[in-house]
């Protein structure tokens, strides 16, 4: 099925540009993200479900494209051979016994040459369940606008809940400026810091495989937002404190040892201006998390209040860039920084001797559907960088808050990380209920 493609060029952004070389400099790493929906209902065809993509990409115009140029001047313009088959493709399983693999080709599955994002419908599991899974090249997207993309092919539902800045006017670029080198340096002489002194991290405990698996886990949204709420916090602390928790149990039962883990946590910066639909406006910040904190008061049980001490933790370190200044200087970074500053500090973070765990966040929708079929379940699937232990997702859709750990399938004991993040959250939610008195 050929679509016509449209006249818009779109000029590649810095952080685009960094994605790219870094895909031409390492042709061995996977450098895609995605996620997947579960649907409810009778699955399609794969002739129908590619005429149903087909249709929704003419309010996707940038998937049509292909980026053309030198690194530096690169841009996305309008791809002439463009055809939905290289795009849209089926894992069918051979009844329920063949789900993992399914899934694990829609996983794991190359994309055809020339194409940078894939759809995959995994079904035959189950007479009235099937899957949707969506990868594309991080050159291309990042979580935010990943997300414009589940509401355009899965039903509107609810619109990013990323914050949006207030206009600043030209007398506050003096502060603005100040505070985005600020942040620079700040983050930029750490990440030199640790590459220099910081040997390789806890996951040259196994040997890779290269094959990746989806693990994935829930709870109830009010929970996470509950124990933020109560705690001065948000859901995404509440959900930091947790997985900082199911590390720690992680690793007493599978003999990793975890001195020290650092997640690289991705922030939004996109203006109000700026669409949702193509490229990357997004800036990755290197955070501490307290998998083994320092011992609680004298005297007092730290096993008690240690994952309110976790959650405290967190929270002294995300108040700051909550802040409106602190996200204007992020904003302000993505947007002024070059291409070799920008270069040099992804390939820094993103290293294992700098970071250890990619964590992502994404509010998703309300509820989403394709034709007759309901989505009930989503997960995000963030990088998988070399080196890192894993890439973990939270998704919020509907009344869920949904865990997903993408691991290589060498790292020992990966499928209890679902379960033990969920045993992390209801310890914080005990923690943190009111104390009820006679």
């Amino acid at each position: 099925m050929t679509v016509s493609v449209q006249s818009a060029h779109h000029r590649t952004h810095s952080v685009d540009r960094a994605f790219l070389n870094l895909e031409r400099t390492h042709p061995d790493v996977r450098w895609d993200a995605g996620g997947v929906a579960y649907l409810s209902g009778p699955p399609p065809s794969l002739a129908d479900f590619r005429t149903y993509v087909g249709m929704c990409l003419a309010r996707l115009p940038m998937f049509t494209t292909r980026v053309d140029g030198e690194t530096r001047r690169s841009r996305w313009r309008p791809d002439a051979d463009f055809t939905v088959e290289r795009h849209v493709h089926e894992a069918v399983a051979d009844g329920p016994a063949e789900w993992e693999s399914a899934m694990d080709m829609a996983l794991n599955a190359p994309f055809p040459p020339g194409a940078r994002w894939g759809i995959w419908l995994v079904h035959g599991y189950a007479p009235d369940e099937y899957a949707v899974c969506y990868r594309f090249h991080h050159a291309c997207q990042d979580g935010s606008a990943a997300a414009q993309t589940f509401r355009v092919l899965l039903g509107e539902g609810e619109p990013s809940a990323r914050p949006v800045l207030r206009a600043g006017g030209r007398v506050d670029l003096p502060r603005r400026a100040g505070l985005a080198l600020g942040l620079a340096a700040k983050f930029g002489f750490a990440a030199l810091a640790a590459l220099a002194t910081r040997s390789r991290g806890p996951a040259a405990s196994f040997v890779p495989t290269g094959d990746r698996r989806l693990w994935r886990g829930r709870v109830p949204l009010d929970s996470l937002r509950r124990i933020g709420t109560v705690q001065g916090g948000s859901a995404h602390d509440a959900h930091l404190a947790a997985l900082a928790g199911a590390l720690s149990a992680w690793s007493a039962q599978s003999g990793v040892s975890l001195p020290r883990i650092s997640a690289l946590v991705p922030v939004d910066a996109r203006r109000r201006d700026e669409e949702q639909t193509w490229g990357n406006r997004c800036f990755a910040l290197p955070m501490e998390l307290p998998v083994n904190p320092a011992p609680g008061r004298p005297g007092g049980s730290s096993d008690d209040d240690l994952p309110l001490r976790r959650l405290g933790r967190v929270m002294a370190t995300t108040a700051r860039l909550r802040s409106e200044p602190w996200r204007q200087a992020i904003q302000d970074l993505v947007r002024f920084m070059p291409d070799r500053p920008t270069e040099w500090y992804m390939r820094g973070v993103f290293s294992p001797r700098v970071t250890d765990i990619l964590a992502t966040s994404m509010p998703l929708a309300n509820e989403g559907s394709l034709g007759a079929t309901q989505v009930t379940g989503t997960v995000l699937l963030p990088l998988l960088l070399p080196g890192h232990l894993f890439g973990v997702g939270l998704s919020f859709f509907g009344t869920w808050a949904e865990v997903s750990f993408v691991t290589d399938r060498g790292l020992p004991l990966a499928e209890l990380l679902p379960s033990l993040w969920e045993q992390a959250v209801g310890e914080l939610e005990e923690a943190s209920a009111p104390v009820r008195t006679a």
